[in-house]
């Protein structure tokens, strides 16, 4: 494990004995929590999107505030729907962000996740999708949105405009980060998509579930996913060595709080049905250090992953979600590899 940061799914509104967490809050919460982070050498803030639901929905302005408030942190999204995205515009935004960032975007992308609501993204105006899910439509625009932030020119200039160049031929849209395609990944929940990632040439976000239920545990599921992956990076011809993630529920039992919260919550595999697929989850790893180290150390996906996202409970807030993350920055993550990035 050579990086590891949080994955917040950023919950907001109820929680519970007439307290209320509301969008601000869980905006400016995240912010915090991010600068505690990077003070502690933690590696990466990666940030769920998901539309008409209390989670964050727009993440380009949170994550440049983020950016603009730490030094080494990389932030990130875990994942954009792409269902819902203007390709062009989303390739302006993440390239002002990798920008403002000093190059510490990643920017993970996806078909997207089960939904709130009925085929959301015909709302947004994307319609004439043949797929239920909307495949179709997410693969087309994360094409487009590759093509735009490698720079290719996608609209005509006007030779005779003012405020061109006086140029013609096409114009490349503005800004460009040169090198953001190098820290784009694709969120894949199963081996095809993460084999596809291989050969499009992106890193891979391995999802929080796998459609898939043979038997097996949910961790050499994953495992296989990710050699799978990385045999069709190799086979694409692709340069370098591409970026890999998991991601976990852990956490680090150091306190009574601890226990109350989490202490009855580690299980096993769940299987589910998702999208009418049945579906492997990952289980919640919930113990004393040197137990989590002893258990993760036996996880075939996080052994093959480079990069581990914990899940948080973004909705207990900064404080107790900074001693969780310095828990484990501490007591477990050293054991399996890691080093930090602090100074």
């Amino acid at each position: 494990m050579e990086r590891f940061g949080t994955l917040s799914f950023g919950h907001y509104g109820p929680l519970g004995g007439g307290r209320q967490l509301s969008a601000g809050d869980s905006m400016l919460q995240a912010i915090d929590l991010a600068q505690g982070m990077d003070e502690l050498g933690v590696d990466g803030a990666y940030f769920r999107v998901h539309h008409f639901a209390r989670q964050q929905s727009s993440p380009m302005p949170l994550l440049a505030a983020i950016a603009a408030k730490t030094e080494r942190i990389e932030v990130g999204t875990g994942v954009i729907d792409m269902r819902y995205e203007n390709p062009l515009y989303l390739a302006e935004e993440a390239a002002a962000v990798d920008l403002i960032s000093g190059g510490r975007l990643a920017l993970g992308v996806s078909r997207g996740s089960p939904e709130t609501v009925v085929r959301g993204f015909e709302a947004f105006g994307y319609t004439g999708s043949g797929d239920p899910r909307g495949a179709d439509i997410a693969r087309d625009h994360f094409d487009l949105f590759l093509r735009a932030i490698d720079g290719e020119g996608l609209a005509e200039r006007d030779a005779s405009s003012p405020f061109g160049t006086g140029a013609a031929g096409m114009q490349r849209i503005e800004p460009h980060s040169p090198g953001l395609r190098s820290r784009v990944w694709w969120g894949a929940g199963n081996r095809d998509s993460a084999e596809w990632a291989g050969r499009v040439g992106v890193n891979l976000m391995s999802s929080t579930l796998l459609t898939s239920a043979d038997g097996r545990p949910f961790d050499v599921l994953q495992a296989e996913q990710i050699k799978a992956f990385r045999a069709s990076w190799r086979e694409a011809g692709h340069a370098g060595e591409p970026r890999v993630s998991v991601s976990r529920s852990i956490f680090p039992l150091m306190t009574a709080e601890d226990h109350l919260y989490f202490g009855g919550r580690q299980d096993g595999d769940q299987i589910g049905v998702i999208d009418g697929m049945r579906s492997t989850f990952g289980k919640t790893y919930a113990a004393e250090p040197d137990v989590l180290v002893e258990q993760l150390k036996a996880d075939a996906a996080i052994a093959a992953a480079d990069t581990l996202m914990l899940t948080i409970p973004s909705q207990l807030g900064v404080e107790f979600n900074l001693r969780v993350v310095e828990a484990f920055a501490t007591h477990v993550a050293p054991a399996l590899g890691w080093v930090g990035t602090r100074t």
